[in-house]
């Protein structure tokens, strides 16, 4: 999969000299967040829909407004991984997209680049997934990667799915047939399982005797 074949160029960018009117029709037309503003193939930066609505003097032109854009963008090298989180940390569903020129190109949009994500072998290959924790200091993703690998089994892919201070939680897709095994492993090496897993033995065998011991309390 080509990330750049997710370029989009069906909206047309505004520029300085538009009209507020122009603006507010393109966002009550298209459910957008954002507008490119480009002069002379130049970013000039990204209107937000929130503010536009705001203008009451339709006739105005964007210049006037121009301490209203905000200013990011992406390259065509981006990934899909990095596209995800510039979109989440600009509360976006647009992102332009310039050349090694720094020229504008196009967009991306963000429900395009969440399919291709959902699509992609990491979610949709069969497997399993494990949730695990450590302490900050503890934590190694090249051990993680051997504990996985040692017990026969594939890492498809892995990310920090949570942290404070002191821990950090590490979301796993596994190809196993021996899941139990890398579980136990983990454990050994003082990892904590967050997920509960059908073939983990060892928390079967904790209820066993979980509810051994609350028979015995009831005699």
């Amino acid at each position: 999969m080509k990330i750049n074949d997710f370029i989009l160029k069906e909206i047309k960018a505004l520029t300085l000299n538009s009209t507020v009117r122009s603006a507010q029709n393109l966002c009550k037309d298209l459910p957008i967040t954002h507008i490119p503003v480009v002069e002379n193939n130049k970013l000039i930066g990204c209107l937000p829909e929130s503010d536009i609505q705001t203008i009451e003097n339709k006739n105005r032109t964007l210049s006037e407004y121009s301490y209203l854009l905000d200013h990011f963008y992406t390259d065509e090298n981006a990934t899909l991984l990095d596209l995800i989180a510039l979109f989440a940390d600009n509360d976006s569903n647009l992102i332009p997209v310039l050349n090694k020129e720094m020229q504008y190109v196009g967009y991306y949009e963000l429900c395009d680049i969440l399919d291709a994500f959902a699509n992609s072998p990491f979610l949709h290959n069969e497997s399993d997934t494990l949730i695990i924790d450590r302490n900050k200091t503890d934590y190694s993703m090249s051990q993680v990667a051997q504990i996985v690998e040692t017990n026969n089994g594939k890492l498809l892919g892995a990310y920090i799915s949570s942290e404070n201070m002191n821990s950090v939680e590490v979301t796993l897709k596994i190809v196993s047939e021996e899941v139990n095994e890398i579980i136990q492993t983990f454990r050994r090496y003082g990892y904590n399982v967050i997920t509960q897993h059908e073939d983990d033995f060892y928390l079967e065998e904790l209820k066993d005797r979980a509810a051994y011991l609350r028979r015995y309390l009831d005699m």
